[in-house]
């Protein structure tokens, strides 16, 4: 793969400041398929200054010029959409089939939504005399996760271009090769000089220098909520804006009306995807206390028939795990899980049956959890459901609602009144009712420690916009 000693800095692809380097492991086999260059605060330094000096025109830019930007964009990104599916599933073990099919797609889905939302922003209003504009923020630091890399790289770089700002991104280096990918497609489309940046490393390296740089006026971060934090105090002292989607443990409610082997049996195989690493995934499972074993049942059945193996296969729903560290992680967090008294009910620690190398976690379910089981607070972010009893409704909005978190949530209800209703007493920033999907068009963000600002199409416009009050403005 070309690239991947280089960095993209000033439209074109340069040397990196450093000798510093990372082997890029695949998860399914625990061997190297790159290796990649780590840059360094000087690296970061030169891609800053040359979105600074970029940024004077391109803010500038009209909204009709940037929407023909965008389509450039999209039309590369389509061209390359096999390569970057290949890609992610080699460097964080995708499962093909979830590769082509959503993975590699999601930044497309992005790229479309904000151009179509961009067709219908206005930068301009008036108040009386007073004309209202909204400008571009300026030079942005992104800092991108590894378990849906493109998802994130567009939610960000999307609405940033068409906001008319400039920006260095920092993906994760656990998977970069589809971010270096996503570079040649910025360079393919025509992007100007320093609009579009791309330093690789690490986060106590270049994420920190990105995030207290003096030049950088917003960071935007997806990540866990520790890493999340220590953005924003690397920020504080230049006062930079800084947007964030964090962690998550999002609760899954489950009424009592439901047809339960339906509702089940779709939500633990939705859990399952991506091997669990999804922030918004309903890894709390609530269930009718008087209906608790029913359920157990249906979970068990739904979790043992999914196919975990290989990435390259078709017949593959779960592949590992992305790394040696989140696979301990996981193991550490599965035997504490049973230390605390859960009732392991399948799967559990150990790789699954005939599976000897790579970051494979059993597919799990546990029961009689409560809700302040650690399994049941912290993120686990692999292939793990807790079922949680409750009494009653509100029984299950206060357990629902007992976590520092708040990105998602979902119910399940025959009756879309109730579901509606009980989703308005979560505090969080998303339900879904009766496993209805994401859009690109809505919001996606949390409350509390799941961070802060909102991504997709319009609402991430919004984000990287100053208004500015021009009073008296008679003439405009």
């Amino acid at each position: 793969m070309k690239n991947v000693d280089k960095f993209y800095i000033d439209g074109e692809w340069v040397d990196p400041s450093t000798s510093e380097t990372l082997d890029v492991i695949n998860p399914a086999t625990e061997k190297p398929i790159a290796t990649i260059a780590l840059g360094g605060a000087e690296d970061v330094d030169r891609a800053v200054a040359a979105a600074k000096r970029a940024f004077e025109s391109f803010s500038l830019t009209t909204r009709e010029e940037r929407i023909a930007l965008l389509s450039r964009i999209i039309e590369e990104y389509g061209a390359r959409m096999d390569d970057i599916a290949a890609a992610l599933s080699q460097e964080m073990g995708a499962p093909v089939s979830l590769a082509s099919g959503s993975q590699a797609p999601a930044g497309a889905w992005h790229l479309g939504a904000t151009l179509d939302a961009l067709k219908e922003t206005s930068f301009e209003e008036k108040v009386g005399t007073t004309s209202i504009v909204y400008e571009p923020i300026g030079v942005c630091a992104f800092i991108t996760p590894w378990n849906w890399p493109l998802n994130q790289i567009a939610a960000k770089v999307a609405p940033a271009i068409a906001a008319g700002c400039t920006m260095v991104l920092k993906p994760s280096e656990i998977a970069p090769l589809n971010a270096i990918i996503f570079a040649e497609v910025m360079d393919a489309a025509g992007v100007p000089a320093g609009v579009f940046n791309l330093v690789n490393g690490d986060g106590p390296t270049v994420g920190v220098a990105l995030s207290v740089h003096p030049d950088v006026d917003m960071v935007s971060f997806t990540g866990s909520t520790r890493a999340g934090i220590e953005v924003a105090k690397n920020a504080a002292p230049t006062v930079k804006r800084v947007t964030q989607e964090l962690g998550g443990k999002s609760a899954n409610i489950i009424l009592d009306d439901v047809d339960l082997k339906d509702v089940i049996s779709r939500d633990v195989t939705r859990m399952y995807v991506n091997s669990g690493q999804s922030c918004n995934a309903g890894s709390r499972m609530l269930i009718p206390q008087a209906r608790m074993q029913e359920a157990i049942a249906i979970a068990k059945e739904a979790t043992e028939v999914v196919a975990v193996g290989s990435p390259e296969s078709e017949e593959t729903a779960v592949g590992p795990v992305v790394s040696e560290v989140q696979f301990n992680k996981i193991q550490a967090l599965l035997k504490k899980a049973i230390d605390e008294g859960a009732t392991l009910v399948t799967g559990g620690p150990g790789r699954p049956d005939g599976i000897e190398a790579g970051y494979y976690v059993r597919p799990t379910v546990f029961a009689d959890v409560t809700n302040d089981m650690t399994i049941a607070q912290e993120e686990i972010f692999g292939p793990v459901i807790t079922l949680i009893g409750y009494e009653d409704e509100d029984d299950a909005v206060r357990i629902a609602n007992d976590t520092v978190y708040g990105l998602a949530g979902m119910v399940s209800s025959s009756d879309p009144k109730r579901a509606s209703s009980v989703a308005r007493r979560m505090r969080t920033g998303m339900v879904h009712l009766n496993g209805a999907s994401l859009t690109a068009d809505a919001p996606f963000g949390g409350y509390r420690q799941s961070g802060n600002g909102r991504e997709f199409a319009g609402h991430g416009i919004r984000e990287f916009l100053e208004a500015k009050s021009i009073y008296g403005d008679n003439e405009a």
